[in-house]
């Protein structure tokens, strides 16, 4: 394959599980050599591809204007550069990274239980009207989604919605003969 050749979009989180099954199926054979000689390959390869992205992030960030912060927000060059621990930023950094490309929800965090992965989020209310822009559950989904490649360490997503506001009232014209 040339560098010009265009790829088709992988998603990193269904590959690592795609790779997971393969190796689950191969245990079960009952053949053990096999399995452990599908695992060996799959921790070499592994190595190879992380020694080689830990060289391709120490040269780019060693280069001056070097399009670093455009990899970084890339959700597959993210998710490997935390899937072989060399992603740049810390944790916090890529969950808001994370989460300023979730589109249709403003969420904020709250806070994150290291021990249980769990991060918590608060969902603002959109417009200026005090309506919220979708329930909680789709900004938990939206949230889990962006957070797959940015942030594994996030086991779990817990989305608090603002209370409904009071109701709006229809502020209209008089009945004719009134004033």
């Amino acid at each position: 394959m040339s560098a010009t050749t265009v790829t088709r979009p992988v998603n990193a989180e269904q590959t690592g599980r795609r790779i997971e099954e393969v190796l689950d199926r191969l245990a079960a054979s009952g053949d053990p050599d096999a399995a452990a000689a599908a695992e060996e390959l799959v921790r070499s390869l592994m190595d190879f591809y992380g020694s080689g992205l830990a060289r391709i992030l120490h040269l780019l960030s060693s280069t001056p204007g070097a399009p670093l912060d455009g990899l970084l927000g890339d959700e597959l060059v993210a998710g490997l550069l935390v899937l072989h621990d060399l992603h740049p930023e810390d944790r916090d950094t890529r969950i808001a990274r994370a989460l300023d490309s979730v589109r249709d929800h403003t969420l904020e965090v709250v806070d994150f239980d290291e021990a249980g992965g769990t991060l918590r989020l608060r969902a603002r209310a959109g417009g200026g009207c005090g309506c919220g822009s979708g329930s909680g559950a789709d900004a938990r989904q939206a949230a889990e989604a962006a957070l797959a490649c940015f942030a594994p360490e996030v086991t779990a997503v817990d989305v608090q919605t603002p209370p409904a506001g009071p109701p709006l009232l229809q502020i209209g014209t008089a009945p004719s003969g009134t004033r």
